[in-house]
């Protein structure tokens, strides 16, 4: 059910005409500049961690809802949540929020790749919550959060917040000057800037 899943969101993903990898062309799995393309273009990045606890917060929810025989369904359902919500995220309208609102100033939607890696990465947070206590889950959903604050200035809450009731001083805060200033207009009559090199 889970790879029935994974499958169909991969097709999907690749009928809206995401790339099935970064454009680049590299085969490294992991891109942690959340500021450049190669963001949510590669297998890990530190977005994963948004993914994990999108996992912490659907076990409880799913353990209340499923019950007795119905338990065996909640992976399942796990994955198919995580997987729309990937789907959803994709759309032109998500992404140009994300573009507006949020420190995501590039961003063009997931690679089907790292949309694979991110559906992994929630069903990693669903199964390792669903073997702890509850304080447990509460425990690892903080850590990672501010793990998240510390190394991106971004997190799940942070990015629930900017894309529903978007905060000028937290987009600010967000967004390194270098980026702000590479997405200025030039001033009138300024010599234009090249381009950086690779």
């Amino acid at each position: 059910m889970v790879a029935m899943v994974a499958v169909v969101m991969s097709a999907v993903l690749a009928s809206f005409g995401q790339p099935l990898w970064c454009a680049c062309g590299r085969a490294v799995p992991w891109s942690f500049e959340v500021w450049s393309s190669h963001n949510s273009q590669h297998v890990l990045d530190p977005y994963a961690l948004s993914h994990v606890l999108h996992g912490v917060v659907l076990f409880p929810v799913l353990a209340l809802l499923l019950r007795g025989e119905r338990a065996r369904w909640r992976l399942p359902v796990a994955a198919l949540l995580e997987a729309a919500w990937e789907v959803f995220e994709n759309t032109p309208m998500v992404i140009e929020r994300y573009r507006a609102n949020t420190a995501s100033l590039d961003y063009a939607g997931d690679s089907v790749a790292n949309s694979l890696a991110d559906l992994a990465a929630c069903l990693v947070g669903f199964v390792a919550t669903a073997s702890m206590p509850w304080w447990g889950g509460v425990g690892l959903f903080v850590a990672l959060e501010a793990i998240s604050v510390w190394w991106i200035r971004d997190s799940l809450l942070l990015n629930v917040l900017m894309l529903t009731y978007p905060i000028d001083a937290v987009r600010e805060w967000q967004t390194p000057p270098a980026v702000i200033e590479s997405h200025s207009p030039p001033e009138p009559g300024a010599a234009p800037t090249p381009p950086p090199g690779r």
